[in-house]
């Protein structure tokens, strides 16, 4: 055989075997390049995916951590209301004497001493109203409601409109904010 020969022999198989196009540079080299650049794009897209991951991640944990402080400042706030919700309770019965000494002292003829107690009344009172204290308006002749009253007793209505209605306020009620902490004590006419 001829050097000739040979030689076209060699070219006939280098261009008889497949060759990979993504993995062949120009030169007709199998490019190391574009086998990099593949990985990259692979790497890349992971990157993307753990970025995705890692921002659902920290938007998940911002959310709970809001709600977290949402619940303990309602909470909080909860506490402060019912930590004055006992001491005010506990000075109803307060209220009520002065009520009744106010009743007794306008019967007396020292009106000064009348003065000087009903201003410590009036102070007393607007006090706790700062505090959030409310009188549940009550008077004779509303309608009873179970919801909003207390009844103590039922006697026979003095008049047929007063039928299923309040006869007599025996104790007021309050509300401290919103809530009712001292249901009205009532006689309702049958």
């Amino acid at each position: 055989m001829s050097k000739k020969n040979k030689a076209e022999e060699m070219d006939e198989m280098v261009s008889d075997a497949p060759i990979n196009d993504a993995m062949q540079d120009n030169d007709g080299k199998v490019g190391e390049e574009n086998l990099e650049a593949q990985e990259e794009l692979t790497a890349e897209e992971q990157l993307q995916e753990d970025l995705a991951k890692e921002k659902d991640k920290f938007l998940r944990l911002f959310a709970e951590f809001e709600n977290y402080k949402r619940r303990t400042s309602k909470e909080r706030m909860e506490l402060f209301k019912t930590a004055g919700q006992e001491v005010i309770v506990s000075l109803l019965p307060v209220i009520d004497d002065f009520d009744r000494a106010m009743k007794e002292l306008a019967k007396s003829d020292d009106k000064e001493m009348y003065k000087g107690v009903e201003l410590i009344n009036n102070k007393f009172n607007e006090v706790l109203k700062g505090k959030g204290l409310q009188v549940i308006e009550t008077k004779q002749g509303d309608n009873f409601d179970a919801e909003l009253h207390d009844a103590i007793t039922q006697i026979p209505a003095p008049d047929k409109k007063l039928k299923g209605k309040i006869i007599d306020v025996i104790e007021k009620g309050f509300t401290l904010g919103d809530k009712i902490i001292r249901h009205p004590k009532v006689v309702v006419g049958n």
